[in-house]
């Protein structure tokens, strides 16, 4: 049966105070804005005039703000280096009340940081216009796996931990090798990951939140518009990830859970007309995990999470939102439960 909208609600409210623990490659996104003054003499490049600049979380950081921002409480493991984005980052998730006493700080390495120049008139929305990434990727130490295994012993002695969160970005802190540690030190939290380039090692998790591309990339071929053979493939990955529920995102054309002998594809929340989908993802997997642990079932966690990602591909830049945002989505669009499309395998 589909949850009411009463339901969904109570859910935000319980989310408040739950613990989510988060294995994640952190990353600092630094945007840079500026003024255009002219067109260079020396090259045929824009000149901006700086005038300020934001470091927020990103990557996996930004799944954990997301936790943070709607009143849950993140358990962060990650690894960050001993420079200035590392530093800037650490301040600003302990400025969003995240601890980070599970969070270990490697000399020499580079805080993998993606650095976003934007530039547009002085009282207008400044536009990207182009890129870099630093990127350093790192292998744990044992001694770095014994810290995390025993923050996570720490972690639980005072707080009975519903749910799980891996977010891995490519960098070397999310090892499959770690899911044991996490399952043995997490006894009956649900464990769902977010993988962007090897979801397939992460086997007997619980829930994975790939995207469409991701998935597809696991399975070999693309899924398009036919109906038959995304519930092929949701079922098909599941079953190679041993999951009990596997959520593909499908961007303007909503999610879809597959569950044991059910599929369930839910309608994207609002319009396909998107301001910025950076991050998009991490406020699916936090929103989801979250709403796990406050005691949704996967399919509430789903809807929840849906309505989160549509608010949040509104809003410029890496974003996160509000219970009380949340709470506006899902009582402005009841439509959405009545348009959930059932199908039984």
């Amino acid at each position: 049966m589909l949850p009411s909208t009463d339901r969904l609600l109570g859910l935000v409210d319980a989310m408040a105070g739950r613990p989510v623990a988060m294995l994640v490659d952190l990353v600092a996104d630094l945007f840079i804005t500026g003024i255009p003054k002219r067109i260079s003499r020396e090259a045929p490049v824009l000149i901006l005039s700086y005038q300020g600049e934001t470091l927020i979380p990103g990557g996996g950081a930004n799944a954990v703000a997301n936790v943070a921002a709607l009143g849950g409480r993140p358990l962060p493991l990650g690894v960050v280096g001993d420079d200035a984005h590392g530093r800037g980052l650490l301040e600003a998730l302990r400025e969003r009340g995240v601890t980070t006493e599970g969070i270990l700080i490697r000399s020499g390495y580079r805080t993998p940081t993606k650095v976003r120049i934007l530039g547009g008139g002085r009282h207008s929305i400044k536009q990207q216009i182009v890129r870099y990434d630093i990127e350093d990727r790192l292998e744990l130490t044992d001694t770095e796996r014994d810290r995390m295994t025993a923050a996570l012993t720490h972690w639980t002695r005072d707080s009975e931990i519903g749910a799980a969160i891996l977010s891995d970005y490519g960098y070397g802190t999310v090892e499959p090798g770690l899911l044991p540690r996490v399952r043995a030190g997490l006894p009956g939290a649900t464990v769902v990951c977010d993988s962007r380039y090897r979801l397939g090692d992460f086997t007997g998790l619980d829930g994975a939140t790939p995207n469409e591309e991701e998935a597809e990339a696991l399975l070999g071929g693309a899924i398009g518009d036919d109906p038959a053979r995304l519930d092929d493939a949701g079922r098909s990955l599941r079953d190679r990830l041993g999951a009990r529920f596997l959520l593909i995102t499908r961007g303007s054309r909503g999610m879809s859970l597959f569950e044991d002998g059910t599929a369930a594809h839910v309608p994207v929340h609002g319009t396909d007309q998107v301001a910025d989908v950076t991050g998009a993802g991490d406020t699916v997997i936090g929103t989801f995990a979250l709403a796990l642990a406050a005691g949704g079932s996967p399919l509430e966690a789903t809807l929840l999470a849906n309505y989160a990602g549509g608010v949040v591909v509104r809003k410029m830049g890496t974003a996160t939102l509000s219970p009380d945002e949340l709470r506006e989505a899902v009582r402005s669009d009841p439509r959405l439960l009545k348009e959930v499309r059932w199908v039984e395998s």
